[in-house]
């Protein structure tokens, strides 16, 4: 007995078939769909592979938030000036190297002898040696079977980067860069430490001098570096801090920068600084007796967040907040004797809420 449908029927091949003006029968075009019109992608436009003595890398709007790949370069000053989805470093030697923002991960595996400046979500190293790293990261990086490294805080400019940040989804407010977490440590040695405070970014990735890259208006000036230049965990100066914190508003990170701007001209220390949401019910742990006056502030968006250090740092920025931002409210502390408290309270909720 033959198969009932081991032949198309005549009235499913008419259907099939349309007839044109000419009264021919031709075969109907299949059909579109959105995931066939997609640009195909090259794989070696998303790479870095095999390179030596060279300059290399990508220009503004050329990965938009692909992923890539760097692999066996050696002695080469590579450049991603814009966002990824996550980057994979691999067996590089001798090389300095700048990473736009990095929405996921950062990876760093059988590397040695290198100088980077990368901002990312989640960093890490595995079998890495002697790499000073300028840092901008949202969790807790981790390195781990690596010995050499030195870590601080990333300072970088060019037109670009601030919206580059955005598409990452990364805030210039959370910074990590100091949090080391050491995941293989050793008795005895100490395989991280921290750069000094007055390392400068372009004494370890000098900004690109080739034709390919001139048009990105790079600056290493650190009072222009997107990311607010933190004293992280280094021992702090003074006994006395204040917490300053700016509520959303359409000038929330301009009103954050104009602070860090007046205080460091007046010779304080931004020791950290933090953009996270809070609920209503956050508000009586962090501002206490004061929760009722901020509870409907902190529904209209995250809060920004800045620790100061030095003598007299209470007194400052209640003169700031005066002068300067008048009419813009904020919550500081009200006196050296509660900052302390008052940076620990909001700083740890911070941490928890973050994860860390």
């Amino acid at each position: 007995m033959g198969c009932l449908f081991s032949k198309k029927s005549k009235r499913k091949q008419e259907k099939d078939q349309s007839t044109n003006a000419t009264g021919a029968i031709s075969e109907e075009a299949p059909k579109q769909y959105s995931w066939d019109k997609r640009e195909k992608v090259d794989p070696k436009d998303y790479m870095l592979n095999g390179l030596k003595d060279q300059t290399a890398g990508r220009l503004p709007g050329t990965l938009n938030g692909q992923q890539f790949v760097i692999q066996e370069c050696e002695n080469c000053n590579i450049f991603i000036f814009d966002h990824s989805a996550t980057i994979t470093i691999d067996d590089c030697i001798n090389c300095t190297i700048f990473l736009g923002p990095v929405k996921g991960s950062v990876f760093f595996r059988d590397c040695k002898d290198c100088k980077c400046i990368v901002a990312c979500q989640q960093f890490r190293t595995r079998d890495c040696k002697k790499m000073d790293i300028f840092l901008n990261c949202a969790t807790q990086p981790i390195i781990e079977s690596s010995t050499g490294m030195k870590f601080g805080c990333f300072q970088y400019y060019y037109p670009e980067l601030g919206f580059q940040f955005k598409d990452a989804g990364l805030s210039i407010f959370n910074n990590n860069w100091s949090n080391i977490h050491d995941f293989t440590p050793v008795s005895g040695e100490t395989n991280w430490s921290l750069l000094p405070e007055d390392a400068l970014v372009e004494d370890f990735v000098a900004p690109p001098s080739t034709d390919e890259f001139k048009g990105v208006r790079v600056s290493t000036d650190r009072s222009r570096s997107i990311v607010p230049i933190s004293h992280g965990q280094r021992r702090k100066n003074s006994e006395e801090s204040c917490l300053f914190i700016f509520f959303a508003g359409d000038y929330t990170i301009a009103n954050a920068r104009k602070l860090i701007d007046e205080m460091i001209k007046k010779n304080f220390t931004l020791v950290q600084t933090k953009e996270v949401s809070m609920r209503p019910e956050d508000a009586s742990r962090v501002f206490q007796q004061n929760a009722e006056e901020f509870s409907n502030l902190i529904e209209k968006g995250p809060v920004v967040a800045l620790e100061f250090n030095g003598d007299g740092a209470v007194e400052a920025c209640h003169s700031l907040a005066n002068d300067v931002f008048n009419g813009t409210k904020v919550f500081l502390s009200e006196s050296k004797a509660s900052a302390a408290k008052d940076v620990d309270n909001f700083f740890n909720f911070a941490d928890m809420q973050m994860g860390l």
